[in-house]
């Protein structure tokens, strides 16, 4: 029984896990209101609040890790290829 108990709780830990990810493109779109960004791919990406925002404008190239948590891609790091660091 101690054996079912165990696996049950590492299926569930496994289960809401975060995936992670890296993905690079152009910035399409940027959502100031809701804090999020969409590549040119048509993918959303949400920011964090301590993302300078005005940095950001369509049509930049830029570099994304993020993680995937309750179904949004949360972006944990970016990279603007000509300017270093965004965040």
């Amino acid at each position: 029984m101690r054996i079912l108990i165990g696996a049950v709780a590492a299926t569930l830990l496994i289960s809401t896990a975060a995936f992670a990810g890296q993905t690079e493109g152009l910035i399409k779109e940027i959502d100031k209101d809701t804090l999020t960004l969409t590549l040119d791919d048509g993918k959303s990406y949400k920011l964090n609040a301590e993302t300078d925002i005005e940095a950001l404008k369509p049509g930049m190239d830029i570099v994304i890790a993020y993680d995937e948590t309750n179904g949004e891609n949360v972006i944990t790091d970016m990279q603007l290829p000509d300017s270093g660091s965004a965040e």
